[in-house]
């Protein structure tokens, strides 16, 4: 079976890389879809319609697969006023970096996999999802251990990985792969959208004045709470009194927006930046 072209790998640091790696992790994605009895798709709780990929969703469904969503960085979000869509069930809220969700989620293996096998109990369960959504540090939650790398670094993760959670329960993750519709070198706002979602990280893009400006657009009001200080919806406001602030400074006394701006990305990235939703 030949994998859809649709596909494209999270950008590595250079386009010589990506070209080698392009065909290598689409291979892995259909290995894990064919091999897998049911899926996880992990999702960013504060952006879920951003971070899920519906063209993977539909090749599993095709394949008449099990897929659970797993909300991770439920932690940052109101889980009250949180919005299930209907076609995102069964799901699961979950926080690997305040331990929390992995019980209720091992319950929905265990149910799901009854589903699929109910004479042995018996499941292989593959691991989806953007880039730096949280994948490995899920299997790790759930397995009790660090047995899958993990890095804030999006796309770290570099095949296919296999793991026990149980004599009868293996977990399978794979790197992240971004559809080939939302991927881009060129287009500002795509680019703008990966890094504002994890699977573009602050200090590998050009233009990171550009992207805080993006976040501005629905963040201001958070962003204004978090450095304290009113900027009047202008980034290059922003940017001067938090480089001021920081101490990102060139010679003169000039703020050194590059610096600044890839900082505010950071902080977005690694969740000091609660956002609205």
């Amino acid at each position: 079976m030949k994998f859809p072209k649709t596909w494209r790998a999270n950008r590595p640091k250079d386009f010589e890389a990506l070209r080698k790696q392009r065909e290598k992790y689409p291979d892995l994605v259909l290995k894990l879809l064919e091999t897998s009895d049911l899926i996880i798709e992990v999702l960013d709780a504060r952006f879920p319609e951003k971070t899920r990929n519906k063209e993977i969703e539909e090749m599993i469904l095709k394949k008449g697969k099990r897929l659970i969503f797993a909300f991770n960085k439920s932690d940052l979000i109101d889980k009250e006023k949180f919005i299930v869509p209907r076609d995102m069930k069964p799901f699961v809220f979950i926080s690997c970096r305040k331990r929390e969700g992995s019980r209720v989620l091992r319950e929905l293996i265990k149910k799901e996999a009854r589903y699929r096998n109910k004479k042995f109990d018996r499941a292989q369960v593959g691991i989806i999802g953007y880039p730096n959504t949280g994948k490995s540090s899920l299997i790790n939650f759930l397995v009790g251990k660090s047995s899958a790398k993990t890095a804030y670094e999006a796309g770290f993760t570099k095949g296919l990985q296999k793991l026990k959670l149980s004599s009868k329960i293996i977990l399978m993750d794979t790197p992240g792969v971004i559809p080939n519709d939302e991927y881009s070198h060129t287009d500002k706002i795509k680019i703008s959208h990966h890094v504002l979602v994890g699977a573009r990280n602050y200090d590998k893009v050009k233009d990171p004045e550009f992207i805080v400006s993006e976040l501005m657009k629905t963040q201001s009001e958070v962003l204004k709470k978090y450095y304290g200080f009113d900027f009047k919806e202008d980034v290059e406001i922003l940017l001067e009194k938090l480089g001021k602030k920081r101490n990102f400074l060139l010679g003169g006394g000039i703020v050194d927006e590059d610096r600044t701006a890839r900082s505010i990305l950071r902080d977005w990235q690694e969740g000091k930046i609660v956002p609205e939703m």
